[in-house]
């Protein structure tokens, strides 16, 4: 990779058992090989220091670009370090990096699920989510709470469980939700991992009776669990097609003409999968 290779773009992903990011590396992949191009993969496992290291690199195989989903911590050493390449912030975006940036509009996804549980009777709702240390994190939980105070739901009725969107955090904060005295009647996930440990928790459990549930994401199988899980779709597909797209052709006027990258946003909408795992509120619920 070493010798004045610029056909490289690095893909700098916390992981690929996500589905988002093995969907956002497949058809960035794709859209790259069509314009000469070559993804070079890079999993920071959303450690500050490991997304460092990987950017160093990346800089040192003198890649044409990269495109990042930034790390919680994003070290100061990878700012400096971004200064030197053209790159785009993907899904998430952190201070510090240049202004470009596609992602999702996080705040209406959850809203939306909200007024969907609402108008089913439901009250008392609950959110786990991203922490705050991820841009994601922050406008997931915001949308999550105005859409409470939207339909004149009581907070206090509303719990809020937060912490890195992994699988630990959906089946612990599920676990705790269900044992509340005042249990939630319905739960939204604010991230995909997060979904997938709330279906580890109800099955490792044998659950039969459940709160309503909206997930994040939509692989092939949340359609086939227990009839369906109500979902947030993003197109992660369409997101990353345009996003490759662009910054190829940005790439192309910086080579042939000497330009700088534009700041830019896009930003696109999700869609509310609606499926057997949203009901409306019955006279009460047990678990068993």
């Amino acid at each position: 990779m070493r010798g004045g290779s610029n056909n490289l773009i690095g893909l700098l992903v916390p992981e690929i058992s996500n589905d988002f990011y093995s969907t956002i590396a497949q058809s960035l992949s794709q859209v790259c090989g069509r314009h000469n191009y070559r993804v070079v993969l890079s999993l920071t496992g959303d450690d500050g220091d490991n997304e460092a290291k990987n950017i160093r690199e990346l800089v040192a195989a003198q890649a044409a670009g990269l495109i990042i989903v930034p790390a919680p911590t994003t070290r100061r050493a990878s700012l400096q370090l971004l200064k030197q390449i053209p790159h785009v912030q993907l899904l998430r975006k952190v201070s510090g990096l240049d202004k470009i940036w596609f992602g999702i509009d996080d705040r209406d996804a959850i809203t939306e699920a909200v007024e969907h549980l609402v108008s089913l009777g439901h009250r008392r709702i609950a959110y786990i989510g991203g922490s705050e240390a991820l841009s994601t994190g922050v406008e997931r939980r915001e949308g999550f709470v105005r859409g409470c105070r939207t339909a004149g739901l009581d907070l206090a009725d509303c719990a809020i469980h937060t912490g890195p969107p992994e699988r630990q955090l959906g089946r612990e904060a599920f676990d705790t939700l269900l044992s509340a005295k005042r249990a939630p009647t319905a739960i939204v996930a604010g991230a995909f991992n997060v979904a997938i440990g709330i279906i580890e928790c109800v099955e490792a459990r044998g659950l039969t009776d459940i709160p309503s549930v909206v997930g994040f994401g939509d692989p092939d199988w949340f359609a086939w669990w227990r009839g369906g899980l109500t979902t947030i779709r993003p197109p992660i597909d369409n997101l990353a097609t345009s996003c490759a797209l662009w910054f190829l052709d940005q790439l192309g006027d910086r080579q042939s003409k000497g330009l700088s990258l534009v700041e830019h946003s896009s930003v696109v909408a999700s869609t509310l999968i609606v499926r057997a795992s949203s009901r409306p509120v019955g006279p009460g619920r047990s678990v068993k």
